[in-house]
């Protein structure tokens, strides 16, 4: 059973979205990915996105570039939290793209992490997934105490 997506609109967005696999394969969520247009194939992410709902899928991340309306267009579809990655593309460097997503109407939010920071929405679907599942908040407990035994120590540095 699919836990989690990761959408995004081109093939092309492929390299900042590996970035969400990736933490999903390391916490061990199982998750799908695709990609799928707002603009050009509407009718197949509505699709999908039923699909995904049947399926069980508890989490979507989903990147686009320029106007962005990947995640809002997928939030208005489900009820699923969908955690927006804007892309940097075009002359705008993913500002536009991260606006698109912070600025969504009532009641169709989207969570967003900064530009290009799929890791980080895999991060937040983990937490999300981890209120559910005390197995992955075990894992994410131990992460995160790893990763503070790694700083910890003298923090002292010389410039």
């Amino acid at each position: 059973m699919v836990k989690a997506a990761v959408i995004f609109g081109s093939r092309s967005d492929a390299g900042v979205m590996k970035k969400a696999a990736e933490v999903f394969k390391e916490f061990g969520v199982e998750y799908g990915s695709f990609v799928l247009s707002a603009h050009r194939s509407p009718e197949l992410l509505e699709e999908t996105i039923a699909e995904l709902e049947k399926d069980g899928t508890e989490v979507i991340v989903a990147g686009a570039g320029l106007a962005a309306h990947l995640p809002g267009v997928i939030a208005s579809r489900t009820a699923l939290p969908v955690i927006g990655v804007p892309i940097a593309s075009g002359t705008l460097g993913g500002m536009d793209a991260l606006l698109s997503m912070a600025q969504m109407p009532k009641p169709m939010p989207v969570a967003v992490v900064g530009v290009d920071n799929a890791a980080n929405a895999a991060y937040l679907g983990v937490e999300i997934l981890a209120l559910k599942y005390p197995e992955l908040r075990t894992k994410l407990e131990a992460f995160r105490a790893k990763m503070k035994a790694g700083l910890a120590g003298d923090s002292r540095i010389e410039l």
